[in-house]
């Protein structure tokens, strides 16, 4: 009689923006069920997606940190950034795998959608093809901060930019210009250039700063008046004024 066990399966699940209640079903019977739950982290941190799931986690369950060895220490364009992370992301890959040979299902906190901007994408590139990987999507983070304003962020045929604020300043102005709607991630110390680029392209007077969308700090702030900014947990809007019936 064959003794060889089934593969356990690896779930990306997406946490949504920051609020417990904005989980989907699957997703927050996934978080619930499942023994051994892994997150990304920043070493001494707690982490934000382990936050959000605080409380959700069975008693018995086997928590996977998996602590970046670099976030903002080294330039992004250093060839040591991608070098080390690419390890990290290697050795994640190898611990989650162990796991699902050995028939153990897995699941990976992900903040707001796993395939947009996540650290899962890396693993789900790498775990593809070794075993069972299954995604479940979440809401942004973007859609928790446009909707935290109270405006839709598109109307009729807007279109909508996603921008890095870590893009060079004349590319980040242009793109800024260019579109109807924007939606600007990843602003961390790129805050004073996001700022310059905004008011170069002749929009400061629409443009809003979210922070901590969906979470109990949140704070919208137009961003000519947004002085005291928590960069991290940041996001920027421009709003669509398209076509509307």
């Amino acid at each position: 009689m064959s003794t060889a066990l089934t593969a356990g399966t690896i779930h990306g699940v997406g946490l949504g923006p920051g609020a417990p209640d904005l989980l989907s079903v699957r997703a927050d019977r996934l978080v619930r069920g499942t023994r051994h739950i892994a997150y990304f982290r920043k070493a001494g941190r707690p982490g934000q997606a382990r936050r959000i799931a605080e409380g959700m986690l069975r008693e018995d369950a086997v928590e996977i940190a998996m602590e970046y060895p670099v976030t903002t220490e080294i330039p992004v364009s250093d060839p040591r950034y991608n070098a080390c992370l690419s390890a990290f992301y290697a050795e994640c890959t190898e611990r989650l795998n162990a796991l699902a040979r050995a028939g153990e299902d897995v699941v990976v906190l992900c903040e707001g959608d796993p395939f947009f901007y996540g650290s899962f994408m890396h693993l789900h590139s790498r775990l593809a093809g070794l075993t069972p990987v299954e995604v479940v999507p979440g809401i942004t983070g973007m859609a928790g901060a446009w909707n935290a304003t109270g405006l839709p962020i598109t109307w009729g045929d807007d279109v909508l930019t996603v921008a890095m604020a870590t893009l060079p300043e004349e590319e980040l102005t242009r793109r800024i210009r260019d579109t109807d709607a924007l939606v600007v991630m990843k602003i961390g110390r790129n805050l004073p250039k996001l700022r310059r680029a905004v008011k170069a392209a002749g929009r400061e007077q629409a443009a809003w700063l979210v922070e901590y969308a969906a979470m109990p700090a949140q704070r919208v702030t137009p961003l000519a008046e947004a002085t005291d900014v928590t960069p991290y947990f940041s996001i920027l809007l421009i709003h669509g004024q398209g076509r509307r019936p």
